[in-house]
C-alpha cells in the first residue's frame, strides 16, 4: 500500500480550506433559510386559522348572546342580570379558548435545530482539518 501524501504549498492548502469553508457556510445560510421559511409557514397558518376561527366565532357568539339573553328575559329574569349571566359564561369560555391556542403555539418549536446541529458538526470537521 502506497503511503505517500501529496505534498502542496500551504498557500495552496490554505486557499482549498478557504474556498470549502465559504462553501460549507453558504450552505449552512441556505439550510437555515429553509428550515425558518417551513417552521414560520407553519405558524403563521395556524396563526391565521385561529384569528379567522376567531371571527366566525365572535359574529355567532354575538347571535347565540342575543338570544340566550332573549330566553332568560322571557323566562323571568331581569333582562340586565341576563346579559351579565351571558356574559359572564361566554367570557369563561372565551378565557379558555385563548389558553388553548396560546399554548399550541408555544409549543411550536421555532428553532432551526438540524442547522444549529449541522454548524457544530462543521466547526468540529474544520478544527480536525486544521491540525
Amino acid at each position: 500500500m502506497d503511503d505517500r501524501r501529496e505534498e502542496r504549498p500551504l498557500g495552496q492548502l490554505l486557499g482549498d480550506l478557504s474556498r470549502q469553508m465559504t462553501t460549507l457556510v453558504r450552505q449552512e445560510i441556505e439550510l437555515a433559510r429553509t428550515e425558518m421559511t417551513s417552521k414560520a409557514g407553519a405558524a403563521g397558518r395556524d396563526a391565521a386559522l385561529i384569528g379567522l376561527g376567531g371571527a366566525f366565532a365572535y359574529a355567532g357568539l354575538l347571535g347565540l348572546m342575543a338570544a340566550v339573553i332573549l330566553a332568560l328575559s322571557d323566562a323571568g329574569v331581569q333582562p340586565w342580570l341576563a346579559a351579565a349571566i351571558v356574559a359572564f359564561v361566554f367570557g369563561v369560555i372565551g378565557a379558555f379558548l385563548i389558553v388553548r391556542g396560546r399554548a399550541g403555539l408555544a409549543a411550536s418549536d421555532l428553532a432551526p435545530r438540524r442547522t444549529v446541529e449541522t454548524i457544530k458538526d462543521d466547526a468540529e470537521f474544520a478544527k480536525e482539518r486544521l491540525r
